[in-house]
């Protein structure tokens, strides 16, 4: 389907489909890590959201991102790969951004229980990334290499873009034509990618997924206490999904 909202002929998946990931093998490989963290990086320019924003929902505040214009680039970028369409909410709307905000700042962004010492050499496509660069690292020379070639390109910043700029942008850092400090490009696309999927489907608790809405599209059920009612039935069962928080209240 068209990206209707955007006026381009860019699937809505293509990115996804692309890469043959799927949203079970993102999530289940680990992606949802602690989110407990500080705010790291550049003290300058603070990334804040509006107080009605944080009253309507306490996990919009952002834990890693210090800067609203590296976390606005981000945004446009995950959107990019997962957009808005007739089908349902892009990650913008599924709150993706912080999501990815909050695993930064996390175990995931800082490589925890990982090994993480050299010597660093440039590994196999089997292997992934190969880089002496901690996630966090990896997501800040990226996202800051998204604006500068936005800025060389069109004298514009990465959000001020039309879609179809973006796209091509992005898939620069795809097909690994830009020079990134410690990471290629294609590993650094690929983390962002993997990221954006899991933000979409993973369970609301992380941020992502919000209201269930990346589970109501593929109508995935989410978090069931049992399955007794349904198994024996011979025809397809819609489930209303549950989400890990309403077994906790």
């Amino acid at each position: 389907m068209a990206d209707q909202k955007n006026g381009t002929d860019m699937s809505r998946r293509r990115f996804l489909k692309n890469s043959g990931y799927v949203a079970g093998g993102v999530v289940g490989g680990g992606l949802l890590g602690s989110l407990l963290g500080v705010n790291i990086g550049d003290d300058s320019q603070q990334a804040t959201t509006s107080p009605q924003e944080q009253q309507t929902n306490h996990q919009r505040a952002l834990m890693f991102f210090t800067r609203q214009k590296d976390f606005n680039v981000l945004s446009a970028a995950s959107e990019r790969i997962f957009p808005e369409d007739d089908n349902g909410p892009g990650a913008i709307g599924l709150g993706v951004p912080y999501f990815i905000d909050h695993q930064l700042a996390g175990s995931y962004g800082n490589n925890e229980k990982e090994y993480m010492q050299g010597p660093f050499y440039p590994g196999t496509d089997y292997q992934g990334y190969q880089s002496r660069l901690k996630r966090k690292e990896i997501f800040m020379e990226g996202i800051r290499a998204l604006e500068r070639q936005s800025n060389s390109a069109h004298n514009a910043s990465f959000t001020e873009l039309e879609g179809e700029q973006q796209d091509k942008i992005l898939q620069k850092f795809e097909n690994n034509e830009v020079n990134l400090k410690g990471v290629t490009s294609s590993d650094f696309f690929e983390l962002l990618r993997s990221a954006t999927i899991a933000g979409a489907y993973a369970d609301p608790l992380y941020n992502g997924n919000d209201d269930m809405e990346g589970w109501k599209m593929k109508e995935f059920p989410g978090h069931q206490m049992s399955y007794l009612n349904q198994i024996d039935s011979e025809e397809f069962v819609e489930i209303e999904p549950q989400a890990l928080q309403s077994q906790l209240d």
